[in-house]
Parts: C-alpha cells; sequence; structure tokens
C-alpha cells in the first residue's frame, strides 16, 4: 500500500469517527503531497520526499502555534499544535542528539575533515543520511562544534 493509499484510509477513518482535527491535518497532508506530485515532471514521489513535506508541514505548524501563543490565541495555538501532532505521526522516529553525535562523529572520519572549513563536506553526507530523523539546525550546531573540537 502506498502512502496516499494509506492516507485515503486513515482519512476515511477519520470521517467515520467524527475526529475533525485529525481530518484536517490529514486532508492537509494530501493537498500538499497532490500538489508536490503535480508540479513539473508528475512522478510518483519517494519517500524521501514525502518525508521531506512531512516535515515542513510540521514545522510550519509548530511555529504557528508559537506564534499564536505569543499573541495570547491559545485557541488557534492548541489547534495547531494538534495538527502538528497528526502529522509527525507519519514521521520516522527523530534520532537523539547523542544519537546524532555519535554518527557526525564516523561521517567526520569517513570524509576526514579536521577544521571548521570542511563543514560543508560534513553537513552534505549528513543531510542525506539524517534527512527526516533529524533537525537540520541542530545537526549544523553539533558539526560546528566536532570541527571546532577537531
Amino acid at each position: 500500500m502506498t502512502f496516499l493509499e494509506q492516507l485515503t484510509e486513515d482519512i476515511k477513518s477519520a470521517m467515520k469517527a467524527r475526529d475533525s482535527k485529525s481530518l484536517d491535518a490529514l486532508r492537509g497532508i494530501k493537498k500538499e503531497l497532490i500538489e508536490a506530485q503535480t508540479k513539473g515532471t508528475q512522478h510518483e514521489l519517494d519517500d524521501a520526499e514525502i518525508m521531506k513535506i512531512l516535515q515542513k508541514m510540521v514545522k510550519q505548524r509548530q511555529d504557528s502555534a508559537q506564534l499564536y501563543t505569543e499573541q495570547n490565541r491559545p485557541d488557534l495555538a492548541e489547534e495547531e499544535s494538534a495538527q502538528a501532532e497528526v502529522i509527525s505521526r507519519y514521521l520516522p522516529k527523530a534520532l537523539s542528539k547523542e544519537e546524532v553525535e555519535e554518527a557526525l562523529r564516523k561521517i567526520i572520519a569517513e570524509v576526514g575533515a579536521s577544521s571548521p572549513k570542511d563543514m560543508g563536506k560534513v553537513m552534505g553526507v549528513a543531510s542525506k543520511q539524517f534527512a527526516g530523523r533529524a533537525d537540520g539546525k541542530m545537526v549544523s550546531e553539533l558539526v560546528k562544534s566536532l570541527l571546532a573540537q577537531a
């Protein structure tokens, strides 16, 4: 079963359960995926592309929730947080900071990076390896600190 087929089944289940919060989030996911498919070459999205889209959606919802909280709009913040939670169910389990740091040490050794000037080499490999499983900002900060120690 493809991801879109699974998503369609989940939408049906949410409709039957009358779960409007989940339904809104699931329809949003489907809309984004269909738009991404129809742009340009009209090809089937692979898992990496789907995960990238889902990550972007979760980040947007979290940022919106934070803004609404700062503007004293808890009702809207709660709605955005609920949607982010539903979308994140489809993402793989995120790696912990320790797991990322351990993997980065291996990557640094593999590419032979020895100074902060080699950050681009390390980030190129790391961004592909951690796609969908680690926050890019955290990875970048860890690479900087590890290369500064080298």
